[in-house]
């Protein structure tokens, strides 16, 4: 029987937009590693295992299978374990091949209060040898909330530090100050002679006016540094750190003061940046998502997602699709809010696979993969 024009062309244009909808469709993920006490961040070693930290200050291995998780490993600097401080980012030197050095982000206490601390010590097996503390935020204050401290290595192998305001407001703006600012550093914790001459400002200063950075990548085609930071009772926002940048914090923000009504009227200074600040890419609003570790997806694995930027949620629990037109964002999708689990951390693996961190004490890694 020949079947009606009409009826032949629906079911050619079925067939064809069938293998899109597949490749569109994420995949589930499944559980590689499970067991963490509050895993932070991860790095990917060379033999194929990862070393994860947990906010606890135990820095762990794990197996390239997943399937082991290492007793912690020695040489690791005592850490503040309060509230949102403890044993946070972690990093491997550019040319860990030939210096084998692990660089750690934590909070550190004394009798001033806590600050954000950098530390390196060079892998030997199962401890961290020589482990030196190349930077220290200043001044330290009191509380337990907004270190930042992701890590990220620049392609001319200088270290971006992303430090929170600490929940002090006022600061991000003071520029003899470390609170709510992205700070760049040689890697022996040295500055940089092409940072930015910000008068008044600290030299490791590359940007300033952030509220909470706990995501940071850099660009795979630009190699440029974009970061997303929490807002206050809405506001997120997905910035690019540039150059001795105003973010805006504590002066602007789309979000609201908390406890305000929810709505657009009670924005920060009106929510729009002043001409001499930098606005942000998007922003989550009226609701916080609390964004933390971010990657770009390379294509490897998922070529439908290439260039796609992929963020975590803490209070969505989610992981957020962003679809980039060079810097604007011209789609945004939630993925696995079913899940109900705060993700801290995602990395792109060496296969092209994307890693989720799960924030809890027993926290998972998750891998999307086909």
């Amino acid at each position: 029987m020949t079947l009606p024009l009409a009826r032949r062309r629906a079911l050619l244009l079925a067939a064809l937009a069938a293998p899109l909808a597949r490749a569109a469709t994420a995949p589930a993920p499944v559980t590689f590693t499970s067991g963490l006490d509050r895993p932070w961040g991860l790095a990917f070693l060379p033999d194929g295992r990862l070393l994860v930290t947990q906010k606890s200050g135990a820095l762990v291995f794990v197996s390239a299978d997943g399937r082991q998780v290492s007793a912690p490993l020695g040489g690791v600097p005592e850490v503040a374990d309060s509230g949102q401080g403890g044993l946070l980012d972690v990093a491997l030197d550019p040319d860990f091949a030939t210096r084998p050095d692990v660089y750690l982000s934590y909070a550190e206490r004394d009798g001033l209060g806590s600050g954000t601390a950098v530390a390196r010590g060079r892998l030997a097996g199962a401890a961290l040898r020589d482990t030196t503390v190349i930077f220290r935020q200043q001044p330290k204050v009191w509380g337990s909330g907004h270190f930042g401290a992701r890590l990220v290595f620049a392609r001319d192998k200088t270290l971006f530090v992303t430090l929170g305001e600490r929940q002090k407001g006022e600061p991000a703006q003071d520029l003899a100050s470390h609170l709510g600012k992205v700070v760049r550093l040689n890697r022996d914790g040295s500055v940089p002679a092409d940072n930015p001459r910000i008068p008044g400002a600290r030299p490791e200063i590359w940007s300033y006016g952030h509220r909470n950075p706990q995501g940071a990548a850099l660009h795979p085609r630009t190699g440029e540094l974009w970061l997303v930071e929490h807002g206050p009772q809405g506001g997120d926002e997905l910035n690019i750190a540039r150059a001795g940048g105003n973010y805006g914090w504590p002066q602007r923000s789309f979000g609201c003061p908390y406890g305000a009504p929810v709505g657009e009227d009670c924005r920060i200074g009106g929510g729009a940046h002043a001409d001499d600040q930098v606005g942000p890419l998007t922003t989550w609003t009226p609701t916080s998502i609390a964004p933390s570790g971010m990657a770009f997806c390379s294509g490897r694995m998922f070529p439908e997602w290439r260039g796609n930027l992929f963020v975590g949620a803490l209070a969505g629990t989610a992981l957020w699709r962003l679809t980039l037109d060079g810097e604007r964002v011209v789609a945004r999708e939630a993925l696995y809010a079913s899940l109900r689990e705060r993700i801290r951390d995602v990395r792109e693996a060496p296969d092209g696979a994307l890693l989720l961190l799960t924030d809890s004490r027993q926290g998972r890694i998750l891998r999307v993969a086909r």
